[in-house]
C-alpha cells in the first residue's frame, strides 16, 4: 500500500518541480519541507529566488503519510532525480529513521 502512496506523491511531486524548476540563469531553486504538526502533514514548496528578488515559495504537494520513514524514502527517490537543496521547517529535535542524522539542525528565525 505505502508503495503506491509513493509513486503518487512522488510523481505529484516531480511532476510539479519539472513546471517550476527552470533553470533560469541567476536564479536559485531549492525545496523546503514543512512539518505540519497540527495536521499531521508534510508541506513540499519549491523556492524560487532570481538575483536581486525576493523569494517565490510555490507549493507543490501535502504529503499525507506522516511517517518519517515514508518521508526520508520520498526525499531520497525525489534527491537522485533532482539535486536540489533541502531546507526543513518543524523538524527540530528529529532525526532521520535510516540515517539517523538530525533532519533539522536548528530553529530558523520564523519557525
Amino acid at each position: 500500500m505505502a508503495g503506491m502512496h509513493m509513486n503518487s506523491d512522488f510523481n505529484l511531486i516531480i511532476e510539479r518541480i519539472q513546471i517550476y524548476f527552470t533553470r533560469k540563469s541567476r536564479t536559485e531553486y531549492w525545496l523546503q519541507v514543512v512539518n505540519d504538526k497540527y495536521d499531521e502533514t508534510y508541506n513540499f514548496f519549491i523556492n524560487v529566488q532570481r538575483k536581486g528578488e525576493r523569494v517565490h515559495s510555490i507549493p507543490l504537494h501535502t504529503v499525507e503519510d506522516y511517517n518519517l520513514s515514508y518521508l526520508e524514502k520520498l526525499i531520497n527517490k525525489i534527491m537522485k532525480k533532482y539535486q536540489l537543496s533541502i531546507t526543513y521547517d518543524g523538524f527540530v529535535g528529529l532525526k532521520w529513521p535510516e540515517k539517523q542524522e538530525l533532519i533539522q539542525k536548528r530553529k530558523h528565525l520564523d519557525e
